[in-house]
């Protein structure tokens, strides 16, 4: 049996190894926030990310104003996916199971995986998979099993922490609206709106980059190597949130 055959083999046992062990995180994490979601519906005028909770008493003075603001925060958030920072409310337990799920599979999910296998496939990174239409699967493939890997970290890590990744509009004008994307890649709301350093985010991303290694070619297996895919990782990560700000309302929604 020649090297090559034999290297074909092992890196097909370490991607079949890893997906199993892949799916058991993301079941057992499914399953942990589908438990958490069941046991706060259960809970009398829980918050909604999606509603916001006007069961506390209003002052007289101000409940002409509240409602206007209600009302406007719903309709800008029935308008477009990608909301409002000024329209933040945190997600109960059942939401995030929700948006977790979606960011397996929503588009922005292969938009993602997409636009990191592109980056790859310039760099000819790894070399071992060539170019071409075949090449480019082999990354896409790559790079969606390291956002699953990574996704599934993040929110486990966000769960506990109650970090929000979710991108808002900054609702800026000028150069503001571009650092303020770039920034928000690695920092992260919590339940009262303030913003800090995204660990959930960070972490989530540097699982899916060096877990990756193992279904890696030799020339892309190293410790550093792992280290550039998260650099490339958290720059589409970036670039799409840049994508999130300024993009029309009707393409947007691609990105959520």
């Amino acid at each position: 049996m020649s090297v090559a055959r034999m290297q074909f083999q092992l890196v097909r046992k370490r991607c079949f190894a890893l997906g199993v062990i892949v799916l058991s995180v993301s079941s057992l994490s499914s399953r942990a926030l589908a438990q958490v979601a069941e046991s706060q519906s259960a809970l009398p005028n829980a918050p909604s990310a999606f509603s916001p909770s006007t069961s506390a008493p209003l002052d007289s003075n101000v409940a002409g104003s509240t409602a206007a603001t209600i009302s406007g925060t719903t309709s800008v958030k029935k308008s477009c996916w990608v909301q409002q920072a000024d329209v933040f409310v945190p997600m109960t337990g059942r939401e995030r199971m929700n948006y977790y799920l979606y960011s397996l599979t929503g588009p922005q999910a292969f938009v993602y995986s997409a636009a990191q296998a592109g980056v790859n496939q310039a760099r000819n990174a790894p070399q071992e998979w060539g170019q071409g239409a075949e090449g480019y699967g082999r990354r896409f493939g790559s790079a969606y099993g390291q956002h699953v890997i990574g996704t599934t970290v993040g929110n486990v890590i966000a769960f506990g922490l109650h970090e929000d990744n979710r991108y808002f509009k900054s609702g800026q004008t000028g150069i503001g609206r571009l650092s303020y994307a770039i920034k928000s890649a690695f920092l992260a709301r919590h339940d009262d709106g303030s913003r800090f350093i995204s660990f959930s985010a960070i972490g989530g991303a540097a699982a899916g980059a060096f877990i990756s290694r193992a279904w890696q070619p030799p020339s892309t297996s190293s410790v550093g190597d792992g280290a550039v895919s998260f650099g490339i990782a958290a720059g589409v990560s970036a670039g799409l949130n840049v994508a999130r700000e300024f993009l029309p309302q009707r393409v947007e929604r691609f990105l959520k």
